[in-house]
């Protein structure tokens, strides 16, 4: 079998096409300007739900289906932003709540310094009431101890 040959004509139709036009040159389709029937631009929502309901009667489509659909897409609007308002409200109380630990955590630290401080100075102050360190330990032997006769045991 042949192969077909390859024209370089800019008229000629592709391969296997000569013999459905005839040999002449495809026409071109005419182009034409389609109009709009209604010519309202700022439509009222009857107008709107009117188009729908005849829409869905053109297209097959049940209108319960197109009423599920609507009412499910405001739904998950509604169910969105009351998350994300949650969301928002739960994120201000975390930034609240951290600010009121960071303040006791410096209440503490403030707190703790000065009881450090305190104990730093105790033995100066005991020095100024005239008491004196201990040099030796003290041993109290019981072995020999006798309770006197009144008092509670």
């Amino acid at each position: 079998m042949a192969a077909p040959m390859l024209s370089s004509r800019p008229d000629a139709a592709p391969a296997g096409r000569e013999a459905e036009q005839g040999g002449r040159p495809a026409a071109r389709p005419e182009l034409h300007v389609v109009e709009n029937p209604r010519h309202d631009v700022k439509a009222s929502a009857a107008g709107n739900l009117e188009r729908v309901i005849e829409w869905t009667r053109m297209r097959g489509t049940s209108l319960v289906h197109v009423v599920i659909a609507i009412v499910f897409l405001v739904a998950t609007l509604l169910g969105t932003l009351m998350l994300r308002t949650q969301m928002v409200q739960n994120s201000f109380d975390s930034a609240k709540t951290q600010e009121r630990i960071d303040m006791l955590t410096q209440d503490v630290q403030d707190d703790q310094a000065k009881l450090d401080s305190l104990v730093s100075s105790l033995p100066d102050k005991a020095q100024k009431m005239g008491m004196v360190p201990q040099q030796d330990s003290v041993t109290i032997d019981l072995n020999g101890y006798k309770p006197s006769k009144g008092s509670a045991q």
